[in-house]
């Protein structure tokens, strides 16, 4: 079993990194936030006291200092409320308030005027630098996050563009290698036949040859666009099973749920196609240890063709769903895990529909369904 370096494990080791960054940002903030709200209740007690001042000196006194507290306060909303809830004054509001008591506060006035004590509530709210200061890591978290996803998107084309470079040359070298002892079978094929013309074998060495051909082909095809024809898609699926089970163990059953019933027809690449029905079959019956049933259900909804390949084995663990598509992933002694990320990549890039695991259960057995466009009947 194989494991593979993904761009969502990176993706979940960047926003594990990014949160990091958040919280020690929000730590930090938070902390300057709460000096800088210390700094502003002062500074609101002094204006409060120099207001006081205004308020109660005598003609002629020297009240420039306090004149200058007042000025200072350019950032701090202030809102002076008498005992009857009624607002006598205010500093730096631009958008006021219907009730000031909801703000920090208060700090109380008691002014002497004619021998009578007059009390006056101070209220404030926090400046526009702290309020953008609370904010500050928020969307810092959002520009990080924004900068994570653009760089894993990034890394996921370029691992995608990667990967198809490596499936287009080693299925294009793939099928140029095979190319040349192909046709030096054939001439060997020919030439048996013309010394033994009534030699039974030859015939199923034809056959093999021309199997030999197929897959050439269909590796031909991987990493290039693929020509896509209107075909009987139950057709299709009976020749591959028809095939399948001359070549599978006599103790593996393939059910092939009336197919004639339904009969849509879908664009496929045959060869290609019978490639993917081929690697679920044979996936399929690995996965029963060659004991068991293989049930190729058709059914269609809304223009949408679903082709069910259900089998009796193992099952797969609901959080390897994913997994068992990536190339190299397998369990089995051998083998190189190429099958379903191979099928996979057919099904999905080159006929534009899913292939996914669509229920499993542990020792049960697994469903893969493949869903396809319907064409309209020419």
């Amino acid at each position: 079993m194989k494991h593979h370096f993904s761009s969502y494990t990176l993706s979940s080791w960047s926003l594990f990194v990014a949160l990091l960054i958040v919280i020690a940002s929000v730590l930090f903030t938070n902390h300057l936030a709460r000096q800088l709200q210390n700094e502003e209740l002062h500074r609101v007690q002094l204006w409060a006291q120099a207001t006081q001042r205004l308020i109660e000196a005598d003609e002629g006194a020297d009240l420039q200092m306090e004149f200058s507290i007042i000025e200072a306060n350019t950032t701090i909303p202030v809102y002076m409320v008498d005992a009857d809830g009624q607002i006598v004054d205010t500093r730096n509001v631009t958008r006021p308030v219907d009730d000031p008591s909801s703000l920090n506060g208060p700090i109380l006035l008691s002014i002497e005027d004619a021998g009578q004590l007059i009390t006056y509530s101070i209220y404030y709210d926090e400046s526009v630098l702290l309020r953008r200061l609370r904010w500050f890591p928020y969307v810092e978290f959002g520009i990080i996050l924004l900068f994570v996803i653009i760089a894993v998107v990034a890394l996921y084309v370029a691992q995608r563009s990667e990967q198809n470079r490596v499936w287009a040359g080693l299925s294009k070298e793939t099928a140029h290698q095979l190319g040349t002892p192909i046709s030096s079978l054939m001439a060997w094929q020919e030439l048996l036949k013309m010394r033994y013309p009534d030699d039974e074998m030859i015939p199923q060495m034809r056959q093999d040859i021309n199997r030999l051909h197929v897959i050439a082909d269909r590796f031909s095809k991987v990493g290039s666009e693929p020509e896509l024809a209107p075909c009987d898609l139950c057709r299709a699926l009976r020749e591959s099973v028809a095939y399948m089970r001359s070549r599978i163990s006599d103790k593996v059953t393939i059910n092939l749920s009336d197919p004639e019933e339904i009969a849509p027809l879908v664009a496929l690449n045959l060869p290609l196609f019978s490639w993917v029905v081929e690697n679920l079959i044979k996936n399929a019956v690995d996965a029963m240890n060659g004991v068991g049933t293989v049930t190729i259900s058709v059914s269609s909804v809304e223009n949408k063709v679903y082709v069910d390949v259900a089998d009796t084995g193992k099952g797969i663990e609901r959080n390897k769903f994913r997994t068992v598509f990536q190339p190299g992933y397998t369990d089995k002694q051998r083998g190189w895990g190429l099958g379903l990320s191979l099928s996979k990549r057919i099904v999905e890039d080159y006929h534009g529909g899913q292939l996914f695991v669509y229920q499993s259960k542990l020792g049960v057995g697994t469903t893969f369904r493949m869903i396809l466009e319907e064409t309209e009947q020419s």
